[in-house]
């Protein structure tokens, strides 16, 4: 990943009404939900809810899919990986597990670390 990829993907996250719809499809998997359902799960207007969904879809981590007259979001998995092991690539002196992270999956949470 490169620098910019990064930056334009945590720029997108970082908008409250992004982030939420974010973490709301990141929690319904890989079928993801239509832009109205989670409009009407966060509460908020379509018309905006769909400016954010798209704005997301821009920076690579969601992708979306026509089914008729709606879109369908889920999350981009592989870009988000992509982004966590960017960020974490370098932690603590390239020891992940000090970050919490496994050495062989920078993106999955290894087990806690004994005190």
């Amino acid at each position: 990943m490169k620098d910019q990829d990064a930056v334009s993907a945590l720029g997108a996250l970082a908008q409250g009404d992004r982030l939420a719809a974010f973490r709301l499809l990141m929690a319904e998997g890989p079928r993801g939900l239509p832009s109205g359902t989670v409009a009407e799960r966060l509460d908020i207007q379509p018309t905006r809810m769909s400016f954010h969904l798209t704005t997301l879809e821009r920076a690579g981590l969601l992708t979306a899919r026509r089914d008729g007259r709606h879109i369908h979001y889920a999350v981009n998995h592989d870009r988000m990986r992509n982004l966590l092991a960017f960020l974490t690539e370098d932690c603590c002196g390239n020891n992940p597990a000090v970050c919490g992270f496994s050495v062989n999956e920078s993106t999955k949470p290894a087990d806690r670390l004994e005190d």
